[in-house]
């Protein structure tokens, strides 16, 4: 990723805890055996100490990401994810413009299943795999999609989107890979020194909020990270260009705001 990563610029959320965080696209959770490099815990323990990984992003996804502070929240942290009792909700900007406005994906799904390595649809060795989907803003030939993926395979929202016609944007393992341009948008292509700049060149998904129960008090919280400025770039100049009149949206997806179960114990 390009500039430097700035720690005190992710932090949505800091406390004796949890440590979430906004991470950029391109910077990984983990380190990254093939690709030499900062990752996600290299950049914030110099300034937050001693950090545990509950979950992760793929490399080019933005987005929330929760840590743990301690290890008796990572051992909370890690039940409620394996339990499925935290609530994920991600946008996606694909490629087509869906005959449906709301669906839920059911197909289970093998990870590494082809030369490619990618996650594949497999209807005897797959894991159960649930995505609801539900599209929020038509723009032309993209649409922006929100989905709430109710397990945790690998690449699950990238597949499911995929099996249905319309992989994510800028997609290079289940699309065509090719980044937007303005120029592919409307006539009189913007260009600096005689090369026109990309407005989104890496995969055009975001992990926009996660909710989860509080790791000490059981308190509901629901984290939300703000689109990275790529992502918005690329939104305002489809609605310039595509825009359709709101009222013709969807005024709800799924549910307002992500829900938790009550707990009778924490």
């Amino acid at each position: 990723m390009d500039g430097e990563i700035k720690p005190e610029g992710m932090v949505l959320w800091a406390d004796g805890y949890l440590l979430v965080v906004n991470k950029p696209a391109g910077l990984p959770a983990l380190p990254d055996g093939w690709t030499p490099g900062p990752h996600l815990k290299s950049v914030l323990e110099p300034v937050y100490g001693r950090l545990w990984t509950v979950h992760r992003l793929d490399r080019h996804t933005s987005g929330v990401v929760v840590l743990a502070r301690t290890a008796e929240a990572h051992r909370a942290l890690n039940t409620q994810f394996e339990t499925h009792g935290v609530v994920k909700v991600y946008h996606a900007l694909v490629i087509g413009s869906p005959a449906w406005e709301e669906r839920t994906v059911d197909l289970p799904l093998r990870i590494d299943g082809d030369r490619k390595h990618r996650t594949v649809i497999d209807p005897h060795a797959g894991k159960p795999s649930v995505t609801d989907l539900c599209v929020l803003e038509r723009l032309g030939r993209y649409t922006l999609v929100e989905a709430r993926p109710h397990t945790g395979r690998t690449h699950q929202i990238r597949a499911h989107l995929a099996v249905l016609g319309c992989p994510i944007a800028v997609d290079p393992l289940y699309g065509d890979g090719a980044a937007i341009y303005r120029s592919t948008l409307a006539p009189g292509p913007v260009v600096e020194e005689g090369v026109e700049r990309s407005l989104l060149d890496r995969l055009g998904l975001h992990a926009r909020s996660l909710a989860l129960r509080h790791p000490a008090t059981g308190a509901a919280n629901v984290f939300e990270a703000p689109y990275p400025e790529d992502f918005t770039t690329v939104l305002n100049a489809l609605r310039s260009r595509f825009a359709i009149p709101q009222d013709s949206l969807p005024t709800v997806c799924h549910s307002e705001r992500p829900h938790l179960e009550p707990l009778a114990t924490m």
